[in-house]
C-alpha cells in the first residue's frame, strides 16, 4: 500500500533532502527509520528536493508500506526511530497513482531576511550584510515577477530541467521589527529560484533601482546576472504543498497531535 506524510524539519544539520554518497540527508534519514520498523528496504519519494540549510513546516513524500501496522502506529514508530530534528506530523493511506513529487501542483515557501545576523537567527534567518533593505522597492519590483514567466534568470543552471515557465502565483512581501518576511507560492520553482528572487529584491532595494529592472532580467533568460544575488539557503523554508483534492478526500488520514492528546 502507497501512504503519504506530511513532515517538518530543521535543515541545519542536512546536507539537503536527497540522498548523497556524503554527508546526512532528510532522504536517509527517514528511510533509515522506515526499515526499522518495516523490516524492509525502503524508498521515499518526497514533493520536493531542498537544499543544505533549508528547513520545511509542511514537507510531503510517499512511500510504500505492507506490513500490518496502523498509521497510528506508524506515527509512533516514526517518533521512535527519528531524530529530534525531523518529524512526521501526519499520513494519508492513499493510491498507488499519488506522486507527492509529480501530482503535486502548488508550492509555497517563505523567506525570512533578517536585518541583522546574531548568534541566535543564524540558522533560522538569511542575512546579506551591508545592504540598504527598503520595502516599498522591493514590493514594486516583486509585483512584476507575478504571473507565467520564463524564470531562467531566476534558476540555477541545469540541462537536465529544459522547462523554465513557472506561474508565481503569490509573491508577499512584509516588513517586521527586526525581518523581512517574503511568501511565495507558484506552480512549480527552479533549483534557488526563491533565494534568487529574494536576494535579486534585496539588491534592487540596495542600489536604488527601478522596478523594471526586473523586466529585464527576466526577459535575458540567463541565470549568469550581475544583479542576481543567491540569498543564504537558512532563511528559507518550505511550508506548503498542494494536491488535487481528488487524490486526497475521503482518504483515511492520522495525526500525531490527535495522538499525543489521547
Amino acid at each position: 500500500m502507497r501512504y503519504l506524510i506530511m513532515m517538518e524539519y530543521d535543515g541545519s544539520e542536512f546536507v539537503g533532502w536527497q540522498k548523497q554518497k556524503q554527508g546526512r540527508s532528510v532522504q536517509s534519514v527517514m528511510e533509515r527509520a522506515l526499515e526499522a520498523f518495516s523490516q524492509k528496504p525502503a524508498m521515499i519519494t518526497s514533493a520536493g528536493r531542498t537544499d543544505a540549510g533549508v528547513h520545511a513546516l509542511a514537507q510531503y513524500a510517499h512511500f510504500e508500506y505492507e506490513g500490518r501496522m496502523t498509521m497510528a502506529q506508524m506515527l509512533k514508530a516514526f517518533r521512535r526511530w527519528l531524530p529530534a530534528d525531523i518529524k512526521v506530523l501526519q499520513i494519508w493511506q492513499v493510491g498507488d497513482d499519488l506522486s507527492a513529487r509529480y501530482q503535486a501542483f502548488e508550492r509555497q515557501y517563505r523567506y525570512v531576511l533578517t536585518k541583522d545576523l546574531s548568534p541566535f537567527n543564524r540558522n533560522y534567518t538569511g542575512f546579506i550584510p551591508h545592504l540598504k533593505l527598503r520595502l516599498l522597492p522591493m514590493q514594486a519590483a516583486a509585483a512584476r515577477l507575478l504571473g507565467r514567466h520564463d524564470f531562467s534568470s531566476f534558476g540555477r543552471l541545469n540541462p537536465e530541467v529544459p522547462n523554465h515557465i513557472c506561474e508565481l502565483k503569490e509573491l508577499s512581501i512584509s516588513e517586521e521589527e527586526d525581518a523581512f518576511v517574503f511568501t511565495l507560492r507558484a506552480d512549480r520553482f527552479l533549483h534557488h529560484m526563491v533565494r534568487r528572487i529574494v536576494g535579486t529584491l534585496a539588491y534592487i532595494s540596495h542600489f536604488d533601482l527601478p522596478a523594471d529592472t526586473i523586466d529585464k532580467i527576466l526577459a535575458d533568460e540567463c541565470p549568469r546576472q550581475n544583479l542576481v544575488c543567491t540569498a543564504p539557503a537558512q532563511g528559507l523554508f518550505l511550508i506548503g504543498v498542494k494536491y488535487p483534492p481528488e487524490l486526497l478526500d475521503g482518504k483515511a488520514t492520522c495525526k500525531l497531535s490527535d495522538i499525543i492528546r489521547r
